[in-house]
């Protein structure tokens, strides 16, 4: 039984657990030594904690198993047993919305997964899952823990499941800050969207020594892995920055433009940009004439709430263009054909770029403008031999299943199965418009005029002549701009300076559409 004369012993005793709890507490915070995050700063980088301050809303951070340790021993892992195990897990707001993050610090074991480290981010994902908010990772780690063994490549395992599982249910960023190297770079690859920071971060599956041992190839890790290779080539990135505070901020930025969860709406803003504005500047923009090149992006800042919008793989597969935007304060993704870019074609890798887009936007409830101006799709034996079909079906098949808003405009050219492809009626586009200048055909009129009048231009007296007259009567009779409104592939040809109203009012009339998809454990789209 306490007496009154052993309350003050135990109160002090209480008063040194408390101070004790803060002593570790701000152990596990500082990390392990400042000579190991001095050595983090002198490669450009910020530590685990400075990223996440600067990806939350201040002091919105909330942190889970701060106190965990591993358990394993062996090669002096009982020796060094660091509070966190090498990766910082919690929750807090960005714009006042909840987002989970966790994030790898480098200063400890190199930001190695460890089975302690493992479970940490398998507990974060699943509580993202259940509280259905977005999760972020800042990626800064070294693979698997090779002292652990099996028990921490496991870990991944657990990881990639859980990407997975919260595919197209809650948004995944990954933000790539250090080397990833092997399961540390797959699951990065699994989530929605991937920034890099040039310079300090790289993804590869086998380093440049391993390559270099098993093919005799030289490479740095920035050739092999880094941002530039990954935004420009493979496609791997989705963005690429020259710091980590920009690439953070631009984090920040796509999380505002993106729902909490796949049963929410994107957030709506308030917007002074009048709906009605009319924008004249589009008949300039783009020429009438077909062989012309246009920058498309220019005709996008004419369309959406004040000019902004974000592009998804600026740089990779440049011939279309893929973004997240706002019209009337409402976020839209654009597809569009790029014509300073191969003249806006339809290739291999513009095909994976927009069906990824697709998919990604009907997963989230974010309804979808096309805009064409397509030739066709990219001819060739590279691109036969490398499965253009397949990779042209991909888009096929993300249109044609999505089920948010879908609307496409006909700025210029729009020939064959490029046509059909990129978000025709005929595929399920809610609503189809065309500007004036459209020429919707199977073919070009030089190309249609060659096949259909091939003997009449071989056996007239003057070639030339014959196929300029084939020509001009081929346009005059199945390209004219009203040929497909008056079939009612189009549902209206419009001024193109009251385009962005079209879209306003088009948008907001189909912001209560609900489709079903067949009954199905999940389809089986084209690889």
């Amino acid at each position: 039984m306490t007496t009154v004369e052993d309350a003050p012993a135990e109160a002090n005793d209480a008063r040194g657990r408390v101070a004790e709890l803060h002593a570790i507490r701000e152990q596990a915070r500082r990390g392990p030594s400042e000579r190991a995050t001095e050595a983090q700063r002198a490669k450009g980088k910020l530590t685990a904690r400075e990223r996440i301050d600067l990806l939350l809303d201040e002091g919105s951070f909330n942190e889970v198993e701060p106190l965990r340790r591993h358990r394993a021993t062996g090669f002096g892992l009982e020796n060094k047993k660091p509070y966190t195990d090498g990766v910082i897990t919690g929750w807090g707001t960005v714009h006042g919305r909840t987002v989970f993050v966790y994030a790898h610090d480098f200063r400890i074991f190199g930001g190695a997964l460890g089975e302690a480290h493992a479970t940490k981010i398998h507990k974060i994902m699943d509580m993202a899952i259940q509280a259905g908010a977005p999760l972020v990772s800042l990626n800064d780690g070294a693979g698997a823990r090779i002292q652990e063994g099996v028990s921490a490549l496991a870990g991944y395992g657990g990881i990639f499941q859980r990407n997975t599982k919260a595919s197209g249910v809650i948004p995944q960023i990954s933000v790539m800050l250090g080397p990833c190297a092997g399961g540390a770079a797959y699951s990065p690859a699994l989530t929605d969207f991937v920034f890099m920071v040039r310079e300090t971060s790289q993804m590869f599956i086998t380093g440049p020594d391993v390559v270099r041992a098993v093919t005799g190839e030289e490479i740095t890790q920035n050739g092999l892995g880094g941002a530039d290779v990954h935004a420009e080539t493979s496609g791997v990135c989705h963005f690429a920055y020259d710091d980590e505070a920009t690439c953070l901020e631009e984090v920040r930025y796509l999380l505002a433009l993106l729902p909490s969860n796949n049963r929410e709406n994107p957030p709506s803003v308030p917007c002074d940009d009048p709906a009605e504005r009319v924008g004249d500047a589009l008949l300039d923009l783009v020429p009438a004439d077909g062989n012309r090149p246009y920058d498309m992006r220019k005709v996008i800042e004419e369309l959406v709430d004040d000019g902004e919008f974000l592009e998804v793989h600026e740089r990779w597969a440049t011939n279309i263009i893929c973004a997240l935007s706002r019209m009337d304060g409402e976020v839209v993704g654009i597809v569009a054909n790029q014509p300073q870019s191969l003249a806006g074609v339809l290739d291999i890798e513009a095909s994976e770029k927009a069906a990824r887009f697709v998919q990604m936007c009907d997963a989230f409830n974010i309804p979808i403008l096309t805009l064409l101006d397509v030739p066709g799709f990219l001819p060739g034996v590279d691109q036969e031999h490398g499965g253009i079909i397949r990779h042209g079906a991909k888009l096929l098949y993300a249109y044609c299943n999505a089920t948010v808003p879908r609307i496409s405009v006909v700025l210029r050219k729009a020939y064959g199965g490029a046509y059909i492809v990129m978000d025709s009626q005929s595929i399920g586009a809610d609503l189809t418009y065309a500007w004036p200048t459209n020429e919707i055909a199977v073919m070009g009129a030089e190309g249609a005029a060659n096949v259909i009048f091939r003997k009449q231009i071989a056996e007239a007296d003057d070639p030339e002549v014959m196929r300029a007259r084939m020509v001009k009567e081929y346009k005059s009779e199945l390209m004219h701009p009203y040929y497909a409104a008056e079939r009612g592939l189009v549902d209206d040809v419009i001024d193109p300076a009251e385009t962005r109203e079209v879209l306003i009012r088009s948008l907001a009339m189909l912001r209560s559409k609900h489709a079903d998809l067949p009954a199905r454990k999940h389809g089986n789209p084209p690889q």
